[in-house]
């Protein structure tokens, strides 16, 4: 079920990479690095604008969708927006890309993205599953994407926030996007749409990585952005099945993509090799990442764009991807946190329960920012690890990772690559290389039978011993020089773990609610 295209001078349709960059460098979309990739600045909008998506209530969603973190819009201003956004792209050529949205072919989700923008289309050509040549020929959209960058909408004629607008009417199979330059929100509104639909079929949506060891052990990643969930799922020794968004299905695990959406401020060749290289490939495409004047290489140091600088490249520019792009049932659940407040353990084992109580909290911590006067650590908490992109309720989405925790008695391990030693300012970010020996153990199963304490605080297991890792580190209360600060802290994070969570009460089991933090 889909509408028809907008009248346009031209459709052109799934180009390849070589004539999508030279559409986009005669136009002016951005420029060639000297290793070829191509790239674009997003300015203003250099991230996701979260308070501008929409999803349009009517009968399919009214008692389905989560409306405490998703905005309405009514069917007539989807209508009226959809036919302005039409009519604003009325005489321009469209670039146009069919691709799939998963890995399984039960599953997958066929997908049509137009847009007036040549470098976008690349994006998501990087982004998703390409088609074969006979899977063209037949193919048939289920949803629809289209892209309006340079359209502003009217908020008081388009029920809008702002100019910018995502717009998903789950009824109409379309999804609207303008306003806004940022090729994130193509990716993710279509994750958005999977979070939708795969539930209603028995397949748990997940905002995470993976990858698959020699002996066909998958593992999962989930954490929010900057906790190490890329860079630690491209492990050189096991095949990388995604960088970010998978479903597990009766059948397995299965990424959603074809690509990754690597952040790369201050990437480094030495650091990350792997997806250092990609950047370098022709086919890449980098967002927001500054140039050299003379040279036109990558700066990836220079943050005056933004932080959140990108880089999109097909999953096969890492050498050692798993080209199915599926695995088997996960061994292993990794929930990565950057804990900036210090309080933490480095590694930690759940309980299913507890391991639904920290999916629900998807907690991180950002560092202090350079406004004058912000001299602490914010706690962040997104439900699921994915909060912005889901259309249900998070209850519904931690049941079914209970389900498939109980079904198929996969380990569960909470990793902290914050800071150990005091909070940030104080003490000091974890070493990279302890927090991939510690990976490596609870993947290879070294800490099955290991020695564990519980934890006074949040009441998990902490091992007391982690091959390759200095044993100080694993009890964070004892690097700090004044314990007491230490207890402060952890009360303090406590707290806010339980206010939090208390969004959530109503719509979980009393047992998960329980499995929180001990004192508060």
């Amino acid at each position: 079920m889909t509408t028809s295209a907008p009248v346009a001078t031209r459709i052109l349709a799934n180009l390849g990479p070589a004539k999508l960059v030279e559409y986009a460098i005669r136009r002016g979309e951005g420029h060639l690095t000297d290793r070829g990739a191509f790239t674009a600045v997003t300015v203003p909008h250099t991230g996701r604008s979260p308070k501008d998506k929409f999803v349009v209530d009517d009968g399919m969603t009214a008692a389905g969708v989560w409306w405490d973190k998703n905005a309405r819009m009514s069917p007539a201003h989807f209508e009226t927006l959809q036919a302005d956004v039409e009519a604003h792209l009325a005489g321009h050529d469209l670039f146009q890309q069919d691709l799939f949205a998963g890995a399984d072919p039960k599953y997958r989700l066929p997908v049509r993205f137009q847009s007036p923008n040549a470098w976008h289309m690349l994006f998501v050509r990087n982004m998703f599953i390409r088609p074969t040549s006979a899977e063209l020929a037949s193919f048939l959209p289920v949803f629809r994407v289209l892209h309006a960058p340079e359209f502003q909408a009217d908020p008081v004629r388009h029920g809008t926030a702002t100019g910018t607008f995502i717009a998903l009417n789950f009824a109409k199979r379309t999804v609207l996007i303008g306003g806004t330059r940022y090729a994130g929100e193509l990716k993710k509104s279509i994750f958005t749409v999977l979070n939708w639909l795969l539930p209603e079929r028995n397949v748990f949506p997940m905002h995470c990585s993976a990858n698959i060891g020699a002996a066909g052990d998958a593992a999962i990643f989930f954490g929010l952005s900057g906790t190490g969930k890329t860079t630690l799922s491209a492990d050189p020794t096991r095949r990388l099945i995604g960088d970010d968004e998978h479903g597990w299905s009766d059948r397995g695990v299965f990424n959603f993509e074809g690509g990754c959406y690597a952040k790369v401020i201050r990437l480094s060749a030495a650091g990350e090799p792997e997806i250092h290289a990609a950047t370098q490939m022709f086919g890449t495409v980098l967002e927001n990442v500054v140039l050299d004047n003379d040279d036109r290489s990558p700066m990836f140091d220079e943050d005056t764009i933004t932080e959140n600088t990108r880089a999109s490249y097909p999953i096969e520019y890492i050498p050692n991807h798993e080209s199915g792009g599926t695995g088997g049932h996960p061994k292993t659940v990794v929930f990565l946190t950057a804990d900036a407040f210090g309080v933490l353990p480095p590694i930690a084992r759940l309980t299913p329960r507890q391991a639904m109580y920290h999916f629900l909290s998807g907690y991180t911590a950002k560092v202090a920012g350079t406004e004058r006067g912000v001299t602490e650590p914010t706690a962040t908490f997104s439900a699921c690890f994915g909060a912005p992109f889901l259309p249900r309720h998070p209850g519904v989405y931690a049941k079914m990772l209970g389900e498939k925790l109980a079904t198929h008695g996969a380990n569960v391990w909470l990793v902290n690559t914050g800071w150990t030693g005091g909070a940030y300012g104080t003490g000091s970010r974890m070493k990279l290389a302890h927090t991939r020996s510690m990976v490596r153990a609870a993947l290879a199963g070294a800490l099955d039978g290991a020695a564990f304490r519980k934890d006074p605080v949040f009441g998990f297991d902490v091992p007391t011993e982690v091959p390759d890792v200095p044993a100080g580190i694993l009890d964070p209360r004892s690097t700090w020089p004044d314990p007491a600060a230490y207890d402060a802290q952890a009360a303090k994070l406590a707290r806010m773990f339980r206010d939090n969570f208390a969004t959530f009460a109503a719509g979980v089991d009393t047992d998960v609610a329980a499995a929180g933090p001990l004192t508060a």
